[in-house]
């Protein structure tokens, strides 16, 4: 008898046999993906670098001014907000640049108090024809002024009192001994600290003591180190010293002559 066809070890099923013939994988297809897909990030990720780089350029030579026109010890720390950059700098414009330096040396006051930090924001940064000078539209800035600092300044043992617009002071006398008071901070016009309202908390203050401490806190401390073209709004008083916030319009900021 004849082998049936089907048996044969050469027979090549037909698609009406219930087969289902197998097609390769479309591998060209696939890789074409894959290589478009990894140029693409390569160009995005190439993109992000060069940006930085022009931040970190930029971020640099902000902070080398800064600490030449501040007189800072150490360089500040300076962040140039908002992705990407490079179109920013492009228009002469950066939308946000955050400070933050640190032991700023008082000058030109008879009680100096330095700035144990100061921490700027500046809205809508751009540069003008002279190198030396930007502009800012807008600036918002914290000067924290440490205890420490402030007793050197006024010949009395200033702390917080736990209240946010008061402190204590500490003076001892001859004959009554130690004694503290305590007295609000305030701010008062052309970027002054003013102390006022004190009142006895502990100890005796005779009538003397009260023209001694009258006369060392009649006279509101000027802060001079700050920027140029900034208002001091308030002072809060914290744990370890006062925080003296200050705001400013279209604030021009010259390296050279940074400080009033």
């Amino acid at each position: 008898m004849e082998p049936h066809p089907d048996a044969s070890l050469g027979h090549r099923p037909e698609p009406g046999d219930g087969f289902t013939p197998v097609r390769p994988p479309r591998r060209s297809a696939r890789r074409r993906a894959v290589i478009l897909a990894t140029c693409l990030f390569a160009v995005g990720a190439t993109a992000v670098t060069v940006d930085r780089v022009a931040a970190s350029r930029v971020e640099s030579r902000t902070a080398e001014a800064f600490q030449q026109g501040m007189g800072t010890p150490a360089r500040p720390s300076v962040e140039v907000r908002g992705f990407p950059v490079l179109p920013q700098l492009s228009s002469g414009t950066l939308r946000h640049v955050d400070i933050t330096a640190r032991d700023i040396p008082a000058r030109g006051s008879d009680r100096p108090v330095p700035v144990t930090r100061l921490t700027v924001g500046l809205d809508e940064l751009r540069t003008s024809g002279d190198a030396d000078q930007v502009h800012a539209r807008a600036v918002d800035a914290t000067a924290f002024l440490s205890y420490e600092d402030l007793s050197d300044a006024l010949g009395l043992a200033i702390e917080g009192d736990g209240e946010t617009g008061r402190v204590r002071a500490r003076l001892v006398l001859p004959l009554s001994g130690e004694v503290t008071v305590s007295t609000a901070v305030a701010a008062a016009s052309g970027n002054r600290v003013a102390f006022t309202d004190f009142s006895v908390t502990q100890g005796e203050l005779p009538a003397a003591g009260r023209v001694l401490l009258a006369k060392l806190l009649a006279e509101p401390i000027q802060l001079r180190n700050v920027p140029e073209g900034l208002l001091l709004r308030s002072v809060t008083a914290e744990a370890g010293g006062l925080n003296a916030h200050f705001t400013g319009d279209t604030v021009t900021f010259r390296p050279a002559a940074a400080t009033v």
